[in-house]
């Protein structure tokens, strides 16, 4: 490249031309320094020929960022006195607006003398590829006939800094200005309309996209078939997908994944196996599919499949296939995935780090876990977080603590890991001195960090405590997630404000999705013994699109037996298995036990107690006592005690309530028997107490 040179005014435009036309090993810009630095005869510079030498040159330097020779042309101009040409102009700021240099680009602008929408367009173009989007909002506002590219340059800049709202907003304010948008505008307002949108805007969305005539479009199809994905309208994500005229790669993959997400591995499979090449993506759609169904041989299968398909894994794959092995505790199969970690590379990535930490720490083998992070990178926080969790999980809080207190840095994965850890070891108190810690080193919590500290006040029962927490949630903006609304429903009903947890429970009911808030307010109702009541919610719950779950049913059952519902509870617990599919757990029958025992039933509670399919455990058979003494009946608690005295010989209360029964019977030499043995044993009753503050 030509340097140093003296700039001359006067160039030869049929010269300058022709060096832009020849075809050479030069660049065009080798071109133009040889023309403009030639000892030309003087042309007019207002020759449209040199007008259209200039703008090509600048846009040769706008192409290939290439700002120091794009500066050389601006002085350039400034000395021909072309500064004031339009299309120089705009050229000009397009040249400073693609190669970063904004704050010249904008001062080309402002000194226009008209404002031209295709300079606005460039400046929109450029505030938004840096990031000011204000900047772009205010040209955009003020800039005369807005067209096509200006609507899409501001949605675009809108949607790629996920402000959403923003730009659905301006595609509106565009098709009310008659504006008939593109196939680029409606990619990104379709990516808009996945973040916030539901199925009516999709469907919407798409009767445009067949309206304008622009569905051929393989990407406009594609980002509507993953927004039918994500609203979780797989039927008509799949006949758009079979109605494609054009497919690639990305097409197949999006449905695929949305058979994956949606756990329908099987027509899953069905679509990988007609895919004409498939990707790396492919196959780890597949492998995560199964992995997330906990179908490890499956997934296994699959990644050897691949393997000898002569598919390398990626970083991600391999995330899915060590956690997979950690949550199957498959030891051997981790040590080779993370063998072909370390092979790959990857091994230095800070999130497998920690995936391989979470791993052995999950299996068992926290020395191995511990190894790791002192192979690591020390540097690495999530590496930090994920040991201290491992020591947790391994019932090491001591450890957990020494490492917290020995990190560099905390996040709030650190502070919520070991607040989660305290709760979960029933140190309620030491839980919430570590969450006011936490806010004091102005660490924001987020929903996990609430979860374990509603948690621990429910433990409590310090209401005073869990409205402080509450208003703290509501005044900081933390996302009501479902798992959130759940602990403050469960927080209030322990604490004794059921009517609180009611009003929690009614203001989030229609945004909830998933069973857990559901479970909150069941239980804590029949707990509070408004059976009825919590047996009217079920109902509701019954005409939703959200399935029950075993916990449901605990608090079904017991709602039953709070309002003496025999018959009705019969039919929940049959219909646990043969509406829901869900196997009856040891509490389900205690339960049941409880509802027949508390209605005079004593001989089908004992039935059902020789039924079950797992072994009785004191509760049940101290529930079947109670009842034979509320009814006087002998032989049912006799049998009772002898088989809760088989469990637990020393247990004192079932020998003071056979006691009782011989008594209520008349036959006091058994109960002074009884009475004799505990004293012989040297069992005593223990003194009630309360959780409750």
């Amino acid at each position: 490249m030509i340097k140093s040179l003296t700039l001359k005014n006067s160039i030869s435009s049929p010269s300058f031309l022709k060096w832009l036309s020849t075809t050479s090993s030069k660049s065009p810009l080798d071109h133009i320094y040889t023309v403009f630095y030639s000892d030309s005869p003087k042309t007019d510079p207002q020759n449209s020929d040199y007008e259209r030498g200039l703008v090509s040159a600048l846009k040769y330097c706008s192409t290939h960022f290439a700002i120091s020779q794009g500066q050389q042309i601006h002085s350039f101009v400034l000395k021909s006195g072309l500064e004031s040409n339009t299309f120089i102009q705009n050229s000009l700021i397009n040249v400073y607006a693609k190669c970063g240099f904004i704050c010249y680009a904008k001062s080309i602008f402002e000194s226009c003398s008209r404002l031209d929408p295709v300079a606005c367009n460039i400046m929109i173009s450029g505030f938004v590829r840096n990031g000011r989007l204000n900047d772009a909002r205010r040209v955009f506002d003020t800039m005369p006939d807005k067209g096509c590219v200006s609507y899409t340059n501001m949605i675009m800049g809108f949607a790629q800094n996920d402000c959403w709202i923003e730009a659905i907003q301006v595609f509106k304010d565009m098709r009310n200005a008659g504006v008939i948008p593109n196939e680029v505008t409606l990619g990104s307002v379709i990516s808009s309309c996945m973040h916030l949108g539901g199925i009516c805007e999709c469907r919407m969305l798409h009767g445009l996209v067949i309206k304008l005539m622009i569905d051929a479009f393989v990407i406009i199809s594609t980002n509507l078939l993953h927004m039918y994905c994500t609203c979780s309208s797989l039927g008509e994500a799949r006949i758009l997908f079979d109605e494609m005229k054009e497919r690639n790669i990305v097409s197949w993959n999006v449905m695929l994944n949305g058979y994956a997400k949606a756990g329908f591995v099987k027509l899953a499979r069905e679509l990988f196996e007609r895919i004409p090449t498939k990707d790396v993506v492919s196959w780890g759609t597949m492998i995560d599919g199964y992995a997330q169904l906990e179908w490890f041989s499956e997934a296994l299968i699959m990644y050897r499949a691949m393997l000898r398909d002569g598919v390398a894994p990626n970083d991600v794959m391999i995330v899915d296939l060590i956690s997979a092995c950690g949550r199957s505790m498959a030891i051997a199969e981790g040590l080779q995935m993370h063998n072909t970690a370390v092979k790959s590379g990857f091994d230095c990535y800070d999130f497998i780090q920690a995936t391989i930490i979470h791993f052995y720490a999950a299996c068992g083998s926290i020395n191995l876990a511990c190894l790791q992070f002192e192979l690591g990178i020390k540097g690495h926080i999530a590496s930090w977080n994920a040991l201290i969790s491992g020591f947790i999980r391994n019932g090491m809080l001591e450890k957990a603590r020494e490492l917290f207190n020995d990190m560099p840095e905390r996040d709030v994965f650190s502070w919520s890991a070991l607040i989660s850890g305290y709760t979960q070891n029933e140190q309620p108190n030491m839980s919430l001195l570590l969450f006011h810690a936490m806010v004091d080193a102005g660490v924001k919590p987020n929903q996990i960090t609430m979860v374990s500290v509603f948690s621990a006040i429910a433990s409590l029962g310090t209401l005073k405590e869990g409205r402080w927490a509450h208003d703290y949630v509501l005044q900081n903006s933390i996302p009501l997630n479902d798992n959130l609304s759940a602990a403050i429903i469960d927080m209030y009903a322990k604490c004794g404000s059921i009517n609180t947890a009611l009003e929690v429970f009614y203001r989030i009911q229609d945004q909830v999705v998933t069973i857990s808030p559901w479970n909150a307010i069941i239980c804590g109702l029949a707990m509070h013994g408004h059976g009825n009541l919590s047996l009217k919610i079920y109902s509701d719950l019954e005409n939703r699109n959200i399935k029950p779950n075993s916990i449901t049913f605990i608090g079904v059952l017991s709602a039953c037996c709070h309002a003496g519902l025999v018959d009705l509870g019969e039919s929940y617990f049959k219909s646990m298995k043969s509406v829901y599919n869900i196997e009856p757990g040891l509490k389900h029958y205690g339960c049941m036990v409880d509802l027949l025992g508390r209605a005079g039933r004593l001989e089908e509670a004992e039935k059902m107690i020789w039924s079950m399919p797992m072994e009785a455990d004191v509760v049940i058979w101290g529930t079947l006592l109670a009842a034979s003494r509320t009814y006087g009946n002998v032989e049912v608690g006799e049998r009772a005690a002898k088989s809760l005295a088989g469990l637990e010989p020393s247990h004192g209360p079932s020998r003071v309530l056979l006691s009782n029964i011989y008594a209520d019977a008349g036959r006091w030499e058994d109960a002074f028997s009884v009475r004799k043995a505990m004293q012989s044993h040297g069992m005593k009753r223990s003194p009630g107490c309360s959780g409750v503050v």
